[in-house]
């Protein structure tokens, strides 16, 4: 899990969750009347309340599948002076490293032990584990606990940050238990779903709750696409299961919204359908290569629709094509509407880019538009994503910095005692990154880049692209009633 200070007030979480409901949710959910003696029996004080769900036979039949995960890595300090953090340090920028060491001498730069716990579900029988990039990433040493207290060293097989999915495998078995992988297409808001993980690292934990939205874009990385969940995760929760009813995965627990470090209510996870495509590349490769199309859209307001005589707000605006790529070899021009891509059809625009990029690279697809009112069926053969220039460098730069963003909504800003909407809050910063070095924190709003004014993760987004790794970024955040500039700078 990602995380600094887990307990830190005001902490923004990418690991997971939320209480569960209460008294009104039951009622309402299953249909309990305000005469709670309606679904009793017995007499006097000792009442049973009967009607509501037993996830008792899920729990026993999963749970031996699901494992916890402990990662050791050595860092090295860095700065002068064995600074712990690498703080940038003014007095050596100015004069140089080679005055600090005539003149001082260089302290011998010391070693620790970054410890990380999260959790992971076995999909095969000889051992491959599924979990979160983010929990087993840069790790000098993955040990995987079972059910019955047995560890084993574990290797990293394949990863990809992208996603934040990760694939390890431990050796000499060929008869575990695994978990069955479902269909994360197929739930529906409001469908009860179970977690099993490792919460703080307490030991294996079982919470329970609904899927409270699908498709939410949390600002973590380009292919954004989580299932939000009330069920109560928390640190340690990082890359294990989220089942349905039937006792299949749904998806990989992943990130919480969260001012305390703790669960609120608002945790995500990873559809499984995303997960799953991504297996035989990181089985067989140990990565994930994309295709690539080499549009750049937008989303369909309801002005633009009517503006294109769309009948709808669905489908992706092509805002620009790229010179060379696949889009325009196809025909696809500027105003386009795709609608359908290879038979799938795109309601919002961000569905567009996940598509794609799970498309083999040299297939020949069938792409639907709508130009000028009218269908159009093109055919375009999918290139590789690798050196699609800006398309690419956006995702690349938000990664490098180590933290994630999300939008600030009316209650968020209520909860930080901020003033507007206007801006993006700072939801996870990866320990010894690019923005922990930097002094960004967990629960910063971010109100401009480089002096441009940031109202929403598009604009987010859309700075961050035009970016370069040897460009030093300035950011004016606010924290705690207060602003400050804070310059970020690249290794090199």
């Amino acid at each position: 899990m990602k995380t600094n200070n887990l307990l830190k007030k005001l902490g923004y979480v990418v690991i997971a969750g939320s209480l569960f409901g209460a008294g009104s949710l039951f009622s309402y959910l299953w249909n309990i009347p305000e005469d709670v003696s309606a679904l009793s029996k017995g007499t006097g004080d000792s009442q049973v309340v009967t009607g509501l769900p037993s996830f008792a036979e899920i729990v026993k039949s999963q749970k031996a599948s699901v494992v916890n995960i402990a990662t050791t890595r050595v860092v090295k300090e860095r700065g002068f002076g064995g600074s712990p953090h690498g703080q940038f340090d003014p007095f050596r920028d100015f004069f140089g490293d080679d005055f600090f060491e005539k003149f001082f001498g260089e302290r011998p730069k010391r070693e620790y032990k970054a410890q990380n716990l999260g959790s992971g579900f076995i999909i095969s029988k000889d051992g491959y584990i599924l979990t979160n990039n983010h929990v087993v990433e840069k790790a000098d040493e993955i040990i995987v606990r079972l059910s019955d207290e047995s560890e084993f060293k574990a290797e990293l097989v394949g990863k990809d940050p992208k996603t934040d999915v990760a694939l390890i495998k431990i050796k000499d078995h060929d008869d575990l238990p695994v978990t069955k992988l479902g269909d994360s297409d197929s739930l529906d808001v409001g469908e009860w779903v179970i977690a099993i993980g490792n919460p703080f690292g307490v030991g294996q934990t079982v919470t329970a709750g609904i899927v409270s939205a699908k498709g939410r874009d949390i600002g973590a990385g380009p292919y954004d696409d989580f299932i939000q969940t009330d069920a109560s995760i928390n640190p340690g929760n990082s890359g294990g299961p989220l089942f349905n009813v039937k006792g299949e995965v749904v998806g990989i627990n992943t990130a919480i919204f969260s001012p305390s470090g703790g669960n609120v209510g608002i945790g995500f996870a990873i559809p499984i359908n995303m997960a799953k495509r991504l297996i035989p590349q990181l089985k067989e490769t140990g990565s994930v290569t994309r295709g690539w199309l080499g549009v750049m859209i937008q989303p369909i307001t309801k002005e633009l629709s009517e503006t294109f005589k769309l009948p709808s707000e669905e489908g992706a605006l092509v805002a620009d094509v790229m010179e060379g790529s696949p889009a325009e070899k196809s025909g696809i021009i500027r105003g386009d509407v795709i609608t359908t891509f290879d038979g799938e059809k795109i309601g919002k625009m961000r569905d567009l880019p996940a598509i794609v990029a799970a498309t083999p690279v040299g297939k020949k697809v069938k792409v639907e538009v709508v130009r000028d009112g009218k269908k159009k069926i093109l055919t375009a053969k999918i290139d590789k994503l690798e050196g699609a220039g800006e398309e690419k460098e956006e995702e690349s730069i938000i990664g490098e910095l180590g933290m994630s963003v999300q939008e600030i909504t009316p209650d968020l800003a209520k909860r930080l005692d901020f003033k507007d909407t206007a801006g993006v809050i700072v939801s996870m910063v990866e320990r010894g990154g690019i923005a922990d070095l930097g002094g960004i924190r967990r629960g910063d709003v971010i109100m401009e880049i480089n002096k441009t004014e940031i109202k929403d993760v598009g604009d987010y987004k859309k700075v961050m692209k035009k970016l370069k790794t040897d460009d030093a970024v300035l950011f004016l955040v606010w924290r705690d009633g207060n602003t400050s500039y804070k310059v970020l700078k690249f290794d090199k």
